[in-house]
């Protein structure tokens, strides 16, 4: 357990702008970014950077003004290749006095799992309150955009059905 989790990269970052449909189309048609989801309902929007399906792959996530999660200051992420570090995260973050938080910012012991990606991710706080996640691609074949974003057990119990 006193082995760092081994980081692959960094797998995205987060800007806000003051207009969400402006900054879309700049990131789309200027900056040649894939537009990956959109939540109109938070205005934010995801664009992949490089191919979501290569071994290198980055996202930008981009939130409009006064619609950034609360607490968040800054947001970065990155990307753990192997799963079984991810699962062990939690245990070696509280292991060092670290909180590891879901999704949704309350403390949990398994990874947090967004069904549209699919991707798992485990969150926690630097000593600025900078919000730190590991986060690892999963099979591409079984996207549930229909779950949203739930803990690693319920993403396991509900994989298979659709």
């Amino acid at each position: 357990m006193n082995k760092p989790i081994q980081i692959r990269g960094l797998f995205e970052t987060h800007l806000t702008v003051s207009d969400l449909q402006r900054s879309i189309r700049f990131y789309c048609d200027i900056v040649g970014l894939r537009l990956a989801y959109e939540i109109p309902e938070r205005s934010a929007a995801f664009f992949w950077i490089g191919s979501p399906h290569s071994s290198i792959r980055s996202m930008l996530g981009i939130w409009s003004i006064d619609t950034i999660p609360i607490g968040m200051r800054l947001h970065v992420a990155f990307e753990i290749e192997d799963i079984n570090d991810l699962l062990s995260a939690p245990q070696q973050l509280k292991a060092k006095g670290i909180m590891p938080l879901s999704f949704f910012g309350t403390e949990s012991m398994e990874p947090s799992v967004i069904g549209w990606m699919p991707a798992a991710a485990i969150y926690f706080k630097d000593p600025d309150d900078h919000l730190i996640e590991y986060l690892t691609m999963l099979d591409d074949n079984i996207r549930r955009q229909d779950l949203g974003v739930v803990s690693w057990s319920e993403w396991l119990s509900q994989k298979g059905k659709s």
